[in-house]
């Protein structure tokens, strides 16, 4: 398995995320709240309501 490189920072939203919105939608919840380059590298993790869901962007 090939892993992330070493500086790359590791995200978890602890809130529940609309799953329905998509890739751009998830973008500008990181850039608006966590005042964080999308495609800086890094990786945001994002969780539906029942927990069954988990998506990345990065």
């Amino acid at each position: 398995m090939i892993g992330p490189p070493a500086n790359t920072r590791i995200w978890i939203a602890t809130g529940v995320t609309d799953m329905r919105s998509g890739f751009n939608s998830l973008a500008a919840k990181v850039q608006m709240v966590l005042e964080k380059d999308p495609y800086g590298g890094h990786v945001f993790i994002f969780r539906d309501r029942r927990g069954s869901l988990v998506t990345r962007r990065d």
